[in-house]
C-alpha cells in the first residue's frame, strides 16, 4: 500500500483568516510573532512557517497542526508539503 502524498494548505488557510478578521500581513504576523514579509511568503507559498510556529498559527486559525496537511488519496509512496 503506497504512502499518501500530503498537500500543505497553509496558504489558503493564512489568506482566508486573515482577509475575514480584517487583518493586514503585518498584524497578522505580530499575532503570531513573525515579520509581515514571512506572511507574505507563506501566502505566496514561497516558504512555509517552521514548526514551532504551526502550533501558534493553529491556534489562531482554529484548526489542529494536521489540518495543514491533506490527503491525496490517489498518491505514491511520498510525502512531501510542496
Amino acid at each position: 500500500m503506497p504512502i499518501p502524498f500530503y498537500r500543505i494548505t497553509i496558504s489558503e488557510r493564512i489568506k482566508k483568516y486573515r482577509r475575514e478578521n480584517k487583518l493586514s500581513q503585518k498584524a497578522f504576523g505580530k499575532l503570531v510573532g513573525v515579520s509581515a514579509q514571512a506572511v507574505y511568503k507563506w501566502e505566496q507559498d514561497l516558504c512555509y512557517p517552521d514548526i514551532f510556529t504551526l502550533p501558534r498559527l493553529a491556534s489562531f486559525l482554529g484548526c489542529s497542526t494536521d489540518d495543514f496537511f491533506i490527503k491525496d488519496e490517489g498518491s505514491v509512496d511520498v510525502i512531501s508539503i510542496r
